[in-house]
């Protein structure tokens, strides 16, 4: 991660989808699963939800008001589920950038890449990242496009 990365940005996306695993990687930070119990930030920027904010539908709002702070909005797939939790549409509920990141990719085959990228399109997405933080894979575009996103934001 950039050492001047200013962006704020709110990841979302269920339970084990990998969104910790991911602030941890950008942040150098140890990849061991820990599990989010609340609204956490890392490093005055980066913003980490719990799984069941997006899985209890009563706790939606919650994450709208939450993303008010955040300059790009990500949603997190995990590669390897059969199904999400995103409803079609999703990113309308935020007047933000909203961009979709597909986790766990080393450990899925091609065709539920495909599945999961699908779903983050079907749920707004304006783009879509493919990523390992095991690998450290698809990392440069996904900085790289939410540091423009935001500015333009600024602008």
């Amino acid at each position: 991660m950039p050492e001047d990365f200013k962006t704020r940005i709110i990841l979302i996306g269920r339970s084990m989808a990998g969104k910790t695993t991911l602030i941890h990687y950008l942040t150098d930070g140890d990849l061991g699963y820990k599990k989010t119990q609340t609204v956490e930030i890392f490093n005055q920027n980066m913003i980490d939800t719990p799984g069941e904010y997006l899985e209890r539908r009563y706790f939606r709002g919650a994450l709208m008001v939450t993303a008010a702070d955040a300059e790009v909005i990500v949603f997190v797939q995990q590669a390897t589920e059969h199904g999400t939790m995103f409803p079609p549409g999703y990113a309308s509920n935020f007047p933000k950038p909203c961009v979709g990141v597909v986790t766990k990719a080393d450990l899925a085959t091609p065709e539920e890449i495909e599945d999961a990228k699908k779903y983050l399109e079907i749920a707004g997405a304006t783009k879509i990242f493919v990523t390992s933080s095991y690998e450290g894979t698809g990392f440069e575009g996904f900085i790289e496009y939410i540091e423009e996103a935001a500015e333009q934001c600024r602008k």
